[in-house]
């Protein structure tokens, strides 16, 4: 993957975290926010940039964060 494409997917990534009141939230909804970060991540790197993959990657990762924070 490109450089040029990995940097502004994590901008985006810490941006998105960064609007919330990480303070205010459960411990669900950090989980989902953490999840989709990753997930956006993620998908950006396997589809080297690609928008579909970075959205899809993102919602992906919320579900799994947002289950995965019901259980704490």
């Amino acid at each position: 993957m490109k450089m040029r494409t990995l940097i502004p997917a994590l901008l985006l990534a810490v941006a998105a975290t960064g609007c919330s009141t990480w303070e205010g939230m459960s411990s669900r909804e950090k989980s989902a926010a953490v999840g989709a970060g990753v997930g956006g991540v993620a998908g950006a790197v396997v589809t080297d940039g690609g928008v579909l993959g970075t959205v899809g990657g993102a919602a992906i990762g919320g579900v799994i964060g947002d289950q995965i924070g019901k259980n704490k």
